[in-house]
């Protein structure tokens, strides 16, 4: 059966790139429901889904909109509007996936409506600023799709019909061979930087394996992070195992390399059983090409390649990164557990290695105790985070809220 794309966009300033991205698809043996989201503009055939019905989905009508006299304010409630009606077609079973074009405008739109559709629904965005730091990670549905649109503000041309072409061979293809999350066994989601700096993954997901488990992995460098929390919010984990809390320290620095300012939140406004580590929490990333900020210059520093640097904190700063973890581990709404390694909290944290600092470690466990104290279950451990005590430590937690009930169990009765 063909599969049908909502096909998103004002139909009034880019009917020609929108006529020409349909037919694209068409071409290709799909069929299409076209949704116009313009404000202003009329369009010049007939839509599938009229602005008129999107501005209702908002409770607004297009002359309320106008009203507004502020494009941007109008703009807004139509991505409400957007949203909603593209999650009411998904539910009523009217579409397999989604692509929407557009410059800043069209994109914010587009983030709302990918947002609204679940993970495993083929969401893409043709877009003036993929890739963009306009872009921030709190926006992005956890497994969009961008296309950047070269060429494409205004007018179709040789090089936007490239980048069109490839959209809609990219969505359909991606409607017709897509295989949605079944979650046939409990989903474990695990945060970890890398192989070679956390290695307790390589450890863990073969005995959480064998217990009947899948383990998703998201790496903690932005949009892994991003994409850990939207689904730990939406409870989509039995459990989660957080052990990389970098990304918080980017968040508390304003580092372009963030996962959003909701970042160790998600699983404890779901409720979801969280076993948490201050995996690599002692580094601060930054993007390849930006210039080392003037108050970080005295620090060890590693280049780790081109896309991404590091620098090391310094003890006041790792004691006040204790009190923000401890914070957001508090309002948490279901079963924490806070492991916390006092031997070190990554590879470098290793004494004769560059990031090795018992000054600053010190002053971070004492700050964390004094912290967590009678507000989260903490446990020491006297090993450092990427010695097999800490997976043994894990798994005896594992067990034990399997076995009171707190976690399902992996294993099929």
């Amino acid at each position: 059966m063909s599969k049908t794309i909502l096909v998103i966009g004002t139909f009034d300033t880019k009917d020609a790139e929108l006529g020409y991205l349909i037919g694209k698809i068409k071409g290709q043996g799909g069929n299409v429901l076209a949704m116009d989201v313009s404000v202003l503009g009329d369009t010049a055939q007939p839509i599938d889904i009229t602005k008129h019905e999107v501005a209702a989905s908002a409770g607004e009508t297009i002359d309320s909109l106008i009203a507004l006299g502020e494009e941007g304010e109008a703009f807004e409630k139509m991505s409400a509007g957007a949203a909603a009606t593209t999650l009411r077609l998904y539910k009523e079973g009217r579409i397999d996936g989604m692509i929407c074009l557009g410059g800043t405008m069209g994109t914010d739109l587009a983030l709302d409506c990918a947002q609204a559709l679940p993970i495993g629904v083929p969401k893409y965005i043709v877009s003036t600023v993929a890739g963009s730091p306009l872009i921030c990670a709190e926006r992005m549905a956890a497994d969009v799709q961008f296309i950047l649109w070269a060429g494409g503000l205004y007018g179709l041309n040789p090089l936007c019909k490239s980048s069109l072409s490839q959209a809609a061979g990219a969505v359909l293809g991606a409607a017709e061979a897509v295989e949605p999350p079944a979650f046939d066994r409990p989903v474990i989601g695990m945060t970890s930087l890398g192989s070679s700096c956390l290695k307790y993954m390589k450890r863990l997901h073969p005995e959480l394996s064998k217990r009947g488990y899948d383990v998703a992995v998201f790496h903690t460098t932005g949009m892994g992070g991003m994409a850990f929390e939207r689904l730990a919010a939406d409870g989509a984990f039995a459990c989660v195992m957080d052990f990389s809390l970098q990304e918080l320290v980017n968040v508390l620095h304003a580092s372009l390399v963030s996962a959003g300012a909701d970042r160790l939140t998600g699983a404890g406004r779901s409720g979801t059983p969280q076993m948490v580590a201050p995996g690599a929490s002692d580094i601060l990333d930054l993007a390849g090409w930006q210039e080392i900020p003037a108050r970080f210059t005295d620090r060890p520093f590693h280049q780790h390649n081109r896309l991404i640097k590091n620098v090391a904190f310094n003890a006041g700063e790792r004691a006040v990164l204790a009190d923000a973890i401890v914070e957001r581990l508090a309002g948490a709404a279901g079963p924490t557990e806070y492991f916390l390694p006092l031997h070190g909290i990554e590879e470098w944290d290793k004494p004769g290695e560059p990031a090795h600092d018992p000054e600053g470690l010190a002053a971070f466990i004492a700050a964390s105790k004094s912290a967590a104290s009678g507000r989260v279950q903490m446990t020491e451990l006297h090993c450092h985070i990427n010695d097999t005590a800490f997976c043994d430590a894990v798994l005896a937690k594992l067990d034990a809220w399997v076995a009171e009930g707190i976690v399902p169990s992996g294993v099929r009765a």
